[in-house]
């Protein structure tokens, strides 16, 4: 019950952060990561309150560094893991073992994918609702 609840509130709150159009799905995507990597984690209250500023610097830390990304992927991939070689440490000391801090990392990527493949799925959806384009004859 108290998982459900945290869960809730972290979707809310997360949702509530900013309210224009232009930014809900991401909003949305967001809530749900949240959800996603909580639920894979199995974060007591405790841990969730102490993880998430800590997860969102990091978050934070990634965009900034894949903005500053000049096309270089080897030096990309590089300034990434020094990253999350940076933040494994503070998640291990909030999540006490090396298996729950490389979830974190494992369970971010199996987000990822799951959003890639539904995206997917729903563009073919798309795809196949579309009446076929009116087509002049020659």
């Amino acid at each position: 019950m108290r998982k459900s609840l945290l869960i809730i509130f972290l979707i809310i709150s997360q949702a509530g952060i900013s309210q224009t159009a232009d930014n809900r799905p991401i909003q949305n995507i967001e809530g749900l990561k949240i959800a996603y990597i909580t639920k894979q984690l199995s974060l007591s209250s405790i841990e969730a309150q102490k993880f998430w500023p800590v997860y969102f610097s990091y978050d934070s830390e990634i965009k900034a560094t894949r903005k500053e990304n000049n096309g270089d992927i080897i030096s990309l991939d590089e300034k990434i893991l020094a990253v999350r070689k940076k933040y494994i440490v503070q998640f291990k000391n909030i999540l006490g073992t090396d298996v729950r801090a490389n979830s974190v990392f494992t369970s971010e990527r199996d987000f990822g994918n799951y959003i890639r493949k539904e995206i997917e799925a729903r563009q073919r959806m798309k795809g196949l609702r579309q009446p076929p384009q009116n087509q002049q004859p020659n």
